[in-house]
């Protein structure tokens, strides 16, 4: 992933994450050439003195450039192909799926992210994370997430996660979920 795809609007509200990362990593040159997402995948090889700031910043910047990617105005239909099929599999329909995943990502206890992620030998969940923890610290590799930390939704929503969560898929963009998840497979 690169800064550029995260954009201009991330880029302003949350500055800091870049700059905080990269102090933090710039005694320890072994991990200089390592993606965002292989420093999370490996969390625990990582000095533990700059764990925490690895797992906040470069989980903030990973959790966010999901975020932003798969919304779009008006949003995409409804998933296809592979993913459609993992979905109606994991969860018995697109509906059933929605409703599982509004009830974990409502369900997260203050600050953090709902998720769908793809499994290991190929099939999707749906679980949530506090703070800025990433999929990718389980093994898991993230196709959809939400934001739900109060900053996403309380100009618009105030204290209704709920409300937020069910408007949100009308700007889900399932054609670029579709993709992540085709990405996976292989």
């Amino acid at each position: 992933m690169t800064l550029e795809r995260w954009g201009s609007i991330t880029v302003n509200i949350t500055p800091r994450i870049p700059t905080n990362l990269n102090a933090a990593l710039a005694d320890h040159s072994d991990f200089h050439g390592h993606s965002v997402e292989g420093l999370l995948s490996n969390i625990e090889a990582l000095p533990e003195s700059i764990r925490g700031v690895v797992r906040n910043n470069g989980g903030g910047y990973v959790n966010h450039a999901l975020f932003w990617s798969v919304m779009t105005p008006g949003g995409a239909d409804s998933p296809s192909g592979d993913l459609s099929l993992a979905i109606n599999n994991a969860f018995g329909s697109l509906d059933d799926f929605k409703s599982k995943f509004q009830a974990t990502a409502g369900g997260q206890f203050g600050s953090g992210w709902g998720w769908l992620c793809v499994d290991g030998d190929g099939s999707v969940s749906c679980f949530s994370t506090a703070n800025q923890d990433s999929p990718l610290m389980r093994g898991m590799t993230p196709i959809l997430g939400v934001d739900v930390w109060e900053h996403a939704y309380y100009l618009n929503y105030q204290n209704r996660r709920p409300d937020y969560l069910s408007a949100w898929w009308n700007v889900v963009n399932w054609d670029v979920v579709t993709q992540l998840y085709s990405a996976t497979e292989g």
